[in-house]
């Protein structure tokens, strides 16, 4: 805001002589208008006769100004231990009633309370209410101070404060008045603002004085200035000034805001952020500031955005990932979620009922079991599920072909009864290779390409032999997993496991902690391709036989030579023995029905 700054200094003041002059015959100041609040001090150190004098020097000042609604405007309180408002900025325009208002004072012959005195001013009588002009209209507002004391309150701060608000502060201190007070109540720069007048004699002529500077040129007047935010006139000059919470630049006419966060005691957990007059606090993108105003929170960013999750959003700090239903995966899009539906299995389930499982963790073996049924798709024509049980004897909890559905799979679990015995694992696998993976009890023929999987279950080391049994199911087409926990011997483990061995074999410590390695066991039981039924073409039809037949003319040259003559006496008897040496060799299978073994007596 544009003030005036228009004072002369003390050593002047008292240098210059103080003859009476003429009163001017007509209006000189005519340079701008103000608004301006005379606060003089009427306690009781100020006698009758001085304050008869202070009247004089209000009405002369006020006689050469120029008064009204758009030219100057002028309001006067007096002050002791309280504040009178003896007129408002609002109450008159012409000078001869502010006169007569002024002439009709009386004192309030009490204390000296200074700072209550310019806190009102600040408050009340430089406001729109009481017809100061709104601070965009840059019309100066001037504050003159004129006491003969000691203030008896704090001026400092409260001086402070109006100084802040745009109060230009002059301050004339008369007589007794105390330096110190004087300087902490004025604008700055001080030599320009504070006035010490020895005594009451001679305040008519520091009036006149005063009413010259008054009338001065406004050098900020014509707008030519420069100053980035405010411009103030000063004896023929000018200096631009900042607002609070601005540096003045080298250039002395911008300004640059001052940087509160670089002071670096500003506590913000994640950013500062400055502005005019101190900063506030910012937290980083998917975080929350707190009520503190310093702290940060990570916020729910799954609600403000349209994250596509399929199933659910989990908000992370400053992110977030989807997350599917308990027996789904998420696709590598990270959005959508599935089962296994890529390919359907015949998969049997071998649980450790041994005494050493103890009742507490068969149920966890239970659920253990139901976690991977829940990630599978169920079906006649998709997914079989069945189920035993060993400890000292072996018992189908359920075949292959007896549940349809994964929530009458997962029923019939939670049913079964914990046998509490021995440790067969080797007469577990003997069941599961000769009756679990018939036909009888639904495992599906070979002939359908359906992947045979076994899962094997066990906490201890075995009671009989497993090598032969592990081995005659791998061979069979069976693919093994095992998982072992707690004192499950790691040998016997990855013996029954198929290649490679790291793929299907799984360790827990624990009962509690072995669902970790669920996740694993869906992905790898989950086959890639393969739906239903698929044509499987006899290796011993055309285009397999003539590759066939090229590769092994001559070993059946070799072969069938002590069958020479025997060809020569029977004919077709050579065909047939040429058919069972391609069985020993594992191009046909005299089971197939559709083989067809081709006579080389041609070739």
């Amino acid at each position: 805001m544009m003030k005036l700054l228009l004072a002369v200094p003390l050593l002047s003041l008292i240098l210059t002589a103080l003859e009476a002059r003429p009163k001017p015959a007509a209006v000189k100041c005519k340079t701008g208008p103000l608004d301006i609040v005379f606060v003089i001090d009427s306690s009781r150190s100020v006698r009758p006769f001085e304050f008869e004098t202070m009247r004089r020097f209000l009405i002369d000042i006020i006689q050469n100004l120029e008064v009204g609604p758009n030219a100057t405007r002028v309001g006067v309180i007096q002050y002791s231990s309280q504040v009178q408002n003896i007129f408002s900025l609002k109450t008159f325009f012409k000078r001869a009633d502010m006169e007569k208002a002024i002439n009709s004072i009386v004192p309030l012959a009490q204390g000296t309370m200074t700072g209550l005195a310019i806190q009102y001013a600040m408050n009340l009588a430089f406001t729109i209410q009481e017809g100061a002009r709104p601070l965009h209209k840059k019309i100066p507002r001037v504050a003159v101070i004129v006491t003969d004391g000691r203030p008896q309150d704090r001026v400092t701060e409260v001086a402070a404060q109006a100084r802040n608000a745009g109060i230009e502060i002059y301050a004339v201190g008369i007589q007794r008045a105390d330096m110190n007070s004087l300087r902490a109540m004025a604008s700055h720069p001080l030599e320009e603002h504070v006035f010490l007048v020895e005594s009451f004699d001679l305040i008519q002529q520091f009036g006149k004085q005063f009413q010259d500077k008054l009338c001065a040129i406004d050098a900020c007047a014509d707008g030519k200035h420069g100053c980035e935010h405010q411009c103030v006139s000063s004896r023929g000059s000018y200096t631009c000034r900042c607002r609070t919470g601005y540096d003045l630049n080298q250039d002395k006419k911008t300004c640059t805001m001052i940087n509160y966060c670089s002071f670096g005691n500003h506590s913000c957990q994640h950013k500062c952020v400055s502005i005019p007059n101190g900063y506030y606090c910012r937290c980083n993108d998917g975080f929350t500031l707190q009520a503190d105003g310093k702290a940060c929170q990570a916020s729910d960013i799954c609600n403000g955005i349209d994250h596509g999750c399929e199933f659910k959003c989990v908000s992370t700090p400053g992110s977030y990932r989807c997350v599917c239903p308990e027996g789904q995966q998420l696709h590598a899009d990270g959005k959508t979620c599935y089962k296994c539906k890529s390919g359907h299995v015949d998969l049997v389930l071998v649980i450790d009922g041994s005494k050493s499982v103890r009742p507490q963790n068969f149920e966890l073996v239970k659920q253990f079991v139901n976690q991977i049924v829940d990630f599978l798709d169920v079906s006649p024509h998709g997914t079989r599920v069945g189920l035993v049980q060993y400890s000292s004897r072996v018992r189908t909890e359920f075949p292959l072909n007896q549940y349809e559905t994964a929530e009458d799979i997962k029923k019939a679990v939670l049913k079964v009864e914990y046998m509490e015995k021995g440790t067969m694992t080797g007469l577990a696998l003997k069941h599961m290779l000769e009756h679990s993976f018939s036909e009888a009890e639904g495992a599906r023929p070979f002939s359908q390409n359906i992947p045979r999987i076994g899962l094997v279950f066990t906490d201890g080391r075995s009671q009989d032999d497993i090598s032969e049994w592990a081995r005659k199911a791998k061979e069979s087409g069976i693919t093994m997993f095992v998982v072992g926990v707690g004192k499950a011997v790691e040998e016997e483990l990855r013996e029954i496991a198929s290649e490679p061995v790291e793929q299907h074999f799984s360790y827990s410590a624990d009962f509690s902690t072995m669902t970790h390695i669920v996740d694993n066991l869906k992905v790898n039981i989950c086959p890639e391709e393969g739906k239903g039924e698929i044509e499987i073409r006899s290796p011993c039809e055309c285009e397999a036989l003539v590759q066939f037949q090229s590769n092994t003319v001559g070993i059946l040259e070799n072969l069938t030579e002590k069958h020479i003559l025997l060809g020569h006496q029977q004919g077709p008897g050579l065909s047939n023995s040429r058919c069972r040496i391609q069985m020993e060799l594992g191009v046909c299978s005299s089971s197939s029905k559709d083989s067809v073994c081709l006579d080389f007596s041609s070739v």
